[in-house]
């Protein structure tokens, strides 16, 4: 009798302990959707917006232009937007909007975090309009395939692996901030080679990069999180794999893109 009584407990405390992961499971998942929907909205913002821009920009009429860059026709916005001390600005602006967003997440509300997210994903696709400048149409729709191709692969690899990717993190970082300063550099030297091989380094830091990140946002993930806390840890997550898939994106253009004649 004891033997039976000492199964049955054995057997409710694996029941209870599975059905403990599958809520955890459950829960994770829905987190981790959470988190991509925000970057594929933020995502889609910044294409509309760079689309929008762009064609508001550009003009084939010759009635209608004001200036000209690289043999495209440029409207008085585009002039304006392109060619005056305002490109500095709306160039900046997305590195505001991320600093203000690291330093107050823990000061608003996550409605709030997640407007300023897609505010600064609208503010990068007003920046990211000039590729649209420099590159063909079909140079920038091959390089935002391959780069979803591969971040799909790299953020799959990094939620589902067992291995620690911290110290490989770490390294990254490390890369990064070289890169931010050898970039730094290159503004001044205005070297193509060196810039190529930058575009190289970064592809392969923010691949790495993209990698950790998706483990660092599942291990934040926990199951006694209250709506906002776990709403603006999904919208900081997303803003991380947003920046990672961005930067990936414009290396790839710069390594493969064919300029507008």
């Amino acid at each position: 009798m004891s033997d039976f009584d000492r199964n049955a407990t054995t057997r409710w405390g694996q029941g209870a302990t599975r059905a403990g992961r599958a809520e955890i499971d459950q829960g994770l998942r829905s987190y981790m959707l959470g988190v991509y929907n925000n970057m594929t909205i933020g995502l889609a913002l910044t294409g509309l917006v760079a689309l929008g821009v762009h064609m508001l920009a550009v003009t084939t009429d010759p009635s209608l232009a004001a200036g000209q860059a690289r043999h495209l026709m440029l409207t008085s916005f585009g002039v304006t937007l392109y060619t005056t001390p305002l490109k500095y600005v709306v160039m900046l602006a997305p590195l505001a909007f991320v600093f203000f967003f690291s330093f107050r997440i823990n000061q608003i509300s996550a409605s709030t975090a997640r407007s300023l997210f897609y505010a600064f994903a609208a503010t990068m696709g007003l920046s990211l309009s000039t590729v649209l400048l420099v590159y063909t149409g079909t140079s920038v729709a091959r390089a935002f395939f391959v780069t979803a191709a591969a971040f799909g692969g790299l953020s799959l690899y990094g939620y589902t692996t067992k291995r620690d990717l911290a110290p490989m993190g770490a390294f990254m970082v490390m890369g990064l901030i070289g890169l931010v300063i050898a970039m730094l550099v290159n503004l001044f030297l205005q070297s193509t080679g060196f810039q190529f091989a930058l575009s190289i380094l970064s592809v392969l830091i923010f691949s790495g990069l993209t990698a950790w990140d998706t483990q660092a946002i599942k291990e934040m993930y926990y199951a006694s999180d209250d709506y906002e806390v776990a709403t603006k840890k999904s919208v900081n997550g997303a803003l991380m794999l947003y920046l990672d898939f961005i930067n990936i994106f414009q290396s790839l253009l710069f390594l493969t893109g064919s300029q507008n004649d």
